[in-house]
């Protein structure tokens, strides 16, 4: 058969018009582009800036102050807690509320004044190697001339105080200590909102869901049946990647068992929430898989999995705030490297069982008795 100009413009003719039906297929051929575009160029930073910081110095003299001053000017540092005692630093490093601790003896200026060597600490919280190697990079030549200011005298970095960096919770600087727990969350991410809202909707599609419909049974006790299967198999996945971390990767594991589990099954039932409500948005696999990756672009790249959440800009850092999988690679990373307690991620948990209330209570709304 000759190939006729007319009929290949005829398909092609019809091949738009279903394009324009298809209406979050072609949302999705527009606004993934621009997102990643937005994302790269305006939220992605990998040199984080205004790190907070927390001082510990019982005696704040000239030279002390001249110090802090020093480390702010150079960008990385905001001393959120300037007058912290040992212990609330301690706390506040733990609970990931502060990314320094900076320790000044009380006895810095005297011994300056003497010509000896004072040592400061630097405590950095490692769990995220790439955010804190900045910061850490600039300490020796900012101790210097800010000395030499207050001194009158040059002082190098070799004749200078001693900075003694202590990177907490991950000494050696391991990647694999901040990605695979974080790995955790970016994979049952991936699988369970896209496993649970393609199965829904295969049903709609193939016609099971009206006989489910035609039952006296109410939303949510359909919503119910429908996402505990899947909260199983979230666990058994969590149970892998658990087992991975701790016999291929050597992962570290200080803090409880019990509470790592706990916080990662109510992520597990935050996802499968999602993959619910977008079955309900959804009218084909298609549809469900393309909108299943319009969220998981924004979970990898603003959660702190990939790039240091605290380089984000404040508007980014907000979105951050709303996605499930940010609050789980703190509980993670908190409980697995840090040995984190119940208080300590209490603000998570908190965060995580919200959002499944918004998420369970907007899919219950958005499930309709009959298909359209």
């Amino acid at each position: 058969m000759i190939a006729s100009l007319a009929r290949i413009l005829a398909i092609l003719r019809k091949e738009f018009i279903q394009m324009r039906r298809d209406r979050v297929t072609f949302a999705m051929m527009l606004v993934v582009p621009v997102m990643q575009l937005l994302l790269f160029g305006y939220a992605i930073n990998t040199d984080p800036k205004h790190l907070p910081a927390a001082l510990v110095a019982p005696t704040q003299d000239r030279f002390t102050r001249a110090m802090t001053a020093a480390l702010e000017n150079t960008g990385y540092y905001d001393f959120t807690h300037p007058d912290a005692t040992a212990a609330q630093a301690e706390r506040l490093i733990a609970t990931g509320k502060v990314a320094f601790v900076v320790t000044v003896p009380s006895d810095f200026g005297a011994r300056l004044l003497r010509g000896d060597r004072p040592q400061i600490l630097i405590e950095a919280d490692a769990t995220d190697p790439a955010a804190a190697s900045g910061a850490i990079s600039t300490l020796g030549t900012v101790s210097a001339q800010a000395l030499t200011r207050e001194l009158g005298v040059t002082v190098t970095p070799a004749s200078g105080p001693e900075i003694v960096v202590h990177r907490r919770y991950n000494p050696e600087g391991l990647t694999q200590y901040n990605v695979v727990p974080g790995l955790l969350g970016i994979i049952l991410q991936m699988t369970m909102v896209m496993m649970t809202s393609m199965a829904l909707t295969r049903e709609i599609e193939r016609g099971t869901m009206e006989n489910l419909l035609s039952m006296p049974v109410h939303a949510a006790e359909i919503m119910v049946g429908k996402i505990t299967p899947f909260i199983g198999v979230g666990a058994v996945q969590m149970l892998v990647i658990l087992g991975a971390a701790a016999v291929l990767f050597d992962v570290p594991f200080v803090g409880s068992v019990g509470l790592l589990l706990s916080g990662v099954l109510l992520f597990v039932l935050a996802l499968v929430l999602l993959g619910y409500l977008i079955s309900s948005v959804a009218r084909t696999q298609m549809q469900a898989m393309q909108l299943s990756i319009f969220v998981f672009l924004p979970s990898i790249l603003l959660s702190g999995f990939m790039f240091p959440f605290r380089g984000m800009p404040g508007w980014a850092q907000t979105l951050g705030e709303i996605l499930p999988v940010t609050h789980l690679l703190r509980l993670v990373r908190g409980v697995m490297l840090k040995g984190a307690t119940p208080v300590d991620v209490a603000g998570q948990f908190g965060a995580l069982a919200i959002i499944v209330v918004l998420l369970a209570s907007v899919a219950v709304f958005r499930f309709r008795k009959t298909l359209d």
